[in-house]
């Protein structure tokens, strides 16, 4: 692909998301939500977010296909599909917790190349690109607000964090090394590990639409994803409903550290 075409892609995400991020800002801790069949919630503003941006990658790539937390569920027969989660974080919105994001993946041929999560109440914005074995000629890294960023070279301890998630805290029935914290984002979660805030994450029950983006975000910046069920989450296959599919996961600083906290974790993926 041209570096026209990655330009395009970055200039789209950036400014999708400062447009859906300005309004929600707006209703930030104002709406109700209401229970979905999964558990989770979901508000009038996750259904907005969700259609705006399905409406602009239409607009602007109409070739793309677009799979989405609240409408799109099937994984296109299309060589690029946009990942779309119109609010990470949806609980905290509503309680007004100003950790909450949009987040947006490009997939090529069924896995993540190309990572955005806007963190509006946060004035952050973390992107990376991410070849893999795509074959792509394309670029790599990760950033957090147009900054560089790697994962954290520190040995646990209590002087580092570890983020969980709300189905993740069973862990806890054990000695931890290191400091615990549980923000209610599964993106931002996982993007402290690549941000090199956090030495390691785990989320239990994650959707596709909560990991496709950092999945290519963490890995450019240098962490070690794992799948706790040892099923390679991509690529995605078309035709196939993702609505419900859990996606247990692991981000690690460094390679070394699997061994460190896997064994610690794995339970959440048993369960």
């Amino acid at each position: 692909m041209s570096e026209n075409f990655w330009d395009q892609v970055l200039a789209f995400a950036e400014a999708t998301t400062d447009t859906v991020g300005q309004k929600l800002r707006s209703d930030f801790g104002q709406v109700q939500a209401d229970l979905k069949a999964d558990g989770s919630l979901v508000t009038r503003c996750d259904r907005w977010s969700d259609d705006t941006i399905r409406a602009a990658i239409g607009e602007k790539f109409p070739d793309h296909g677009v799979l989405s937390e609240e409408v799109e569920h099937i994984f296109p027969a299309t060589d690029w599909c946009w990942i779309i989660d119109p609010i990470d974080g949806t609980t905290n919105f509503t309680r007004g917790v100003p950790v909450w994001g949009i987040s947006l993946g490009l997939l090529y041929r069924g896995t993540p190349v190309f990572g955005y999560v806007a963190m509006p109440p946060l004035h952050q914005s973390f992107y990376g690109y991410w070849p893999g074995e795509s074959g792509l000629d394309m670029p790599s890294g990760a950033y957090c607000n147009g900054r560089p960023i790697h994962s954290s070279n520190a040995a646990p301890d209590k002087t580092q964090f570890f983020s969980l998630c709300a189905r993740s805290t069973s862990v806890l029935e054990q000695p931890f090394p290191c400091k615990i914290r549980m923000l209610g984002s599964a993106a931002y979660n996982l993007l402290l590990v690549g941000a090199g805030w956090a030495v390691g994450a785990v989320e239990a029950t994650p959707k596709i639409w909560d990991i496709a983006a950092v999945w290519a975000i963490v890995q450019a910046a240098g962490a070690t994803w794992v799948a706790l069920d040892d099923i390679a989450p991509f690529p995605l296959k078309a035709g196939k409903d993702y609505s419900r599919q859990p996606y247990p996961t692991l981000a690690a600083a460094q390679p070394s550290l699997v061994e460190t906290f896997r064994p610690l974790v794995q339970q959440v993926a048993e369960r």
